[in-house]
């Protein structure tokens, strides 16, 4: 398991994504950021199905927020910049940019906020095993210097 400051994964935008004119529907934004955070879990070393299965760790959303800042567009290869914000015993915040690659414009932002549950729906502590990926020993040197630690 490695610790990275975050990751960026790329997705193309599909015509079922875009209005008549092209334009991103705005929940599309959500999935593209769900995207991400799987792909950020797999960069770590996490497989989000075995946490399940094998720890009875769901990740469960809480809170979403997206700020549109500029419209994606039909055929738009985009970029989806996420980082683990802030990570506490049985919450973690996600944040997220969304970039077209084309011209590294900012066409989005947002954050998730997340529960750690068992599969009867309760919260529950992060497995210990999983916590030197949310919690660094030393933030400086291991390049998570944004996270919040509790």
């Amino acid at each position: 398991m490695t610790n990275i400051e975050y990751h960026d994964a790329v997705v193309r935008v599909r015509y079922a994504e875009t209005d008549q004119m092209g334009v991103v529907y705005h929940a599309n934004y959500f999935v593209w950021f769900e995207v991400g955070r799987v792909e950020l879990f797999r960069v770590l070393g996490l497989e989000y199905k075995r946490m399940e299965l094998d720890d009875d760790c769901f990740i469960t959303v809480a809170e979403a927020h997206c700020r549109y800042r500029h419209p994606a567009k039909y055929d738009d290869l985009l970029r989806v910049r996420t980082r683990i914000a802030e990570a506490k015993n049985r919450v973690v915040r996600f944040s997220y940019e969304l970039f077209r690659e084309a011209d590294n414009h900012l066409l989005a932002t947002g954050t998730t906020v997340h529960v750690i549950c068992g599969a009867n729906g309760k919260p529950k502590m992060l497995p210990e095993k999983y916590r030197p990926l949310f919690f660094p020993p030393n933030p400086e040197t291991a390049g998570t210097s944004q996270r919040g630690m509790e």
